[in-house]
């Protein structure tokens, strides 16, 4: 056996390091030996207890203790990125008054207070994340930020004006077509209608150049800011992990074309960027870029889009083709650099594919109507744009759904050279009770404070008129899971900037996804697979290395575990992992294909009376796959998505606890009873001209 010296040893950890922390290989490598390996995993090991930083680590952004777990192959750490306290407009109608630090103690395992509450103040329910989160950020509505809290906080020099008067439902209101929370909107903002494609702000409330409202707002995000700083662990533990963060909420005709902006450290802009103050998603980048990015503060950004199933095709609508060539592609690399995460599931459905869409070809997908929104009888946008989705009106696009919208950035990159949807997939709920990460189906609570506070009311399936939300249509979200060295917000920063993240619809399984050209078949069997892969490859989130000459198609690592759960729930077991893949043809119609790498059809069932599982599955499942049908003259993107077996929605597990007491609604043929739990990992690119 080869004795390898210390400086080889130590020249092998820094290679890993570097891997690991850029996540990229320029070329294939030869397979590293067992000793190699063996001797890298050692190091790395004792690199975790001291402390040390990767060799290639750059500094901490902030002052901070170094962590003590941190490991250069990386681990998974789970987190939320989307969730409403009081603060939000909605929020505070609905009846919640939990706070921001009720939201990150709420993440980190202590007891929250849901609507509604006693006359005392006390509140009638408490809930308790079962396993607490790595990290969370608080994403209040940066719209009309200011003019609650004229509204809402006694001594406020606007409390007495009509309008809070309204908005505190001190003065009934006549409710209008889009019903009482419109209309008590609309005495503080600007009425709701499908037609207002710009918002505008209070003038009665706000003042001469809505400076009242502004200057309110900017006090709010201090708060914000201070209740962020407060919670985040520093210390070498590195327990828990904070960003400063809110959201952009345009709604133009009520679409949804919602983005969250997420911040790497406390270094941020004074003030929020809000869709009532910048109707034009690329003024909000412009703004974010000039005053963050390129202010020379140490600030970074990133923003996320969200429920672009409620978009009416406008989320990824490719706009400003009439600009000059270089102005387009400007526009497309200023998407591309700000924009490198997508939510492709929460509360109010999931996004990532859609069946039958305008020139879409593939076998139809039997996983695409999973906590679907939009009906069948809906009108396809085909290559244009509609209105109202949040009030269930206008049309449904190819482009209001991930997988599609990946394609649309292929089709991009042909006509302008770069493509602006180099998208990585997370998830979350986007709840609106302060509770980050509440995203169990067996202990779900709703999601909209009073509203849904109760089974009954949750399991009612009449549409509530003022958000077109139907409460049974609703579901716990998912939750967003993320690879980096340690649990620090440059860490999981850096891992978000570069895409190595998944998604879930709320278990915690785990996947690994990478690509190259040329893994082994036997990796699966390799107790050293993560670090062959990185050293031979690239993860999820990443473009495939230069293919090399002589190669053939890429080959793919795909891995996963299930949740274990907790004693008195078990994860489910999984079913099957999947490689989707999409590019364009030369008609220009959008192409996509669905494998199965590992597992496959089990015949495993739910007991939709008892909810008990029924069949055999995986607690680990994971495939080496080579595409069969690849070809080098066309780009293609590469995702995976990971089924569990079936299970019982968490409508049903409800029905099934009320019993004779259930509403109608459990009977209906249209309410979905069974779900499959699955993952999605951040996409791998080939780019023919890399």
């Amino acid at each position: 056996m080869r004795v390898i010296s210390r400086g080889e040893l130590a020249g092998f950890a820094a290679a890993l390091s570097m891997l690991s922390s850029v996540g990229i290989a320029c070329a294939p490598s030869p397979s590293v030996s067992e000793e190699a390996a063996a001797a890298a995993s050692a190091e790395a090991e004792a690199m975790r207890r001291a402390g040390v930083r990767a060799p290639s680590g750059r500094p901490y952004s902030e002052e901070r203790a170094r962590c003590v777990g941190r490991n250069p192959l990386r681990d998974a750490y789970w987190g939320e990125l989307h969730v409403h306290t009081a603060l939000s407009f909605d929020s505070y109608l609905w009846g919640v008054r939990g706070t921001p630090d009720d939201a990150y103690r709420f993440a980190k395992g202590e007891p929250t207070g849901f609507p509604p509450y006693h006359v005392n103040g006390n509140p009638l329910r408490k809930v308790r994340l079962e396993r607490p989160l790595d990290f969370a950020a608080v994403t209040d509505h940066a719209s009309y930020m200011g003019e609650v809290a004229l509204c809402t906080r006694p001594g406020s020099p606007l409390y007495d004006f009509k309008g809070c008067r309204v908005y505190r439902g001190e003065i009934p209101v006549v409710a209008g077509p889009f019903g009482d929370f419109a209309a008590k909107m609309g005495a503080i903002a600007s009425s709701i209608d499908a037609n207002q494609e710009v918002p505008n702000r209070n003038a009665g409330l706000c003042g001469d150049g809505a400076k009242a409202c502004r200057d309110s707002m900017r006090s709010v995000w201090q708060e914000v800011r201070a209740s962020a700083e407060r919670n985040y662990d520093r210390s070498s533990d590195c327990a828990f992990t904070t960003f400063h963060a809110y959201e952009y909420t345009a709604t133009p005709g009520l679409s949804k074309v919602h983005h969250n902006v997420i911040f790497r450290n406390a270094n941020v802009p004074e003030t929020p960027v809000a869709w009532v103050d910048e109707p034009d998603v690329y003024g909000l980048w412009e703004k974010l870029r000039a005053g963050c990015s390129d202010a020379g503060t140490g600030c970074e950004v990133l923003t996320i889009p969200h429920n672009s199933n409620l978009s009416n095709g406008r989320m990824f609508a490719v706009t400003g083709r009439d600009l000059p060539l270089e102005e387009q592609r400007a526009r497309a690399l200023m998407r591309r650099d700000l924009e490198p995460l997508v939510e492709i599931t929460q509360i109010k459905g999931d996004s990532e594919c859609r069946d039958g869409m305008y020139q879409v070809r593939g076998a139809a997908d039997e996983f695409c109507s999973y906590e679907e929104w939009r009906g069948p009888e809906t009108e396809d946008c085909e290559e244009g744009t509609g209105t109202g989705a949040l009030a269930g009106m206008g049309c449904v696009s190819r482009n209001d759904y991930v997988r599609h919208a990946l394609v649309e950035g292929l089709r991009e990159q042909r006509r302008i050279g770069v493509n602006p949807y180099r998208l990585g997939i997370i998830a979350a709920t986007d709840a609106h009770n302060a509770n980050p990460g509440d995203a169990e189906e067996y202990s779900y609570d709703g999601w909209r404070g009073i509203d849904d506070a109760t089974a009954e009311q949750r399991l009612d399936s009449a549409a509530d008129v003022a958000a077109a939300i139907t409460n049974i249509a609703s579901g716990p979200g998912g939750v967003a899971g993320v690879w980096a060295e340690e649990n620090s917000r440059d860490s999981l920063f850096d891992a978000m900037q570069r895409r190595e993240t998944f998604g879930t619809s709320g278990p915690r399984m785990i996947a690994r996804f990478f690509g190259g050209w040329g893994y082994d078949a036997s990796l699966c069997g390799d107790p050293y697979y993560v670090l062959r892969s990185y050293a031979s490859g690239v993860p999820m989130g990443s473009e495939l290395p230069k293919r090399p000459a002589g190669a053939g198609a890429p080959t793919f690592v795909v891995s996963a575990m299930r949740d274990p759960g907790i004693p008195e729930h078990p994860g489910g077991l999984l079913q099957r992992a999947q490689v989707v893949k999409g590019w364009v043809d030369d008609d220009g119609y959008f192409n996509e294909s669905v494998y199965d790498v590992a597992g496959g059809a089990n015949g495993a069932s739910v007991d939709i009376d008892t909810c008990q599982p029924q069949g055999t599955g995986h607690d680990s499942l994971c495939g080496v796959w080579q595409d069969p049908d690849f070809d080098p003259e066309v780009n293609a993107v590469y995702y995976v998505r990971v089924l569990e077996n079936p299970s019982c929605r968490w409508s049903q597990r409800q029905c099934v606890e009320l019993g004779e007491d259930a509403p109608a609604s459990c009977a209906s043929p249209g309410v979905p009873r069974t779900l499959q739990e699955r993952l999605w990992t951040s996409p791998i690119w080939y780019d023919e001209g890399a």
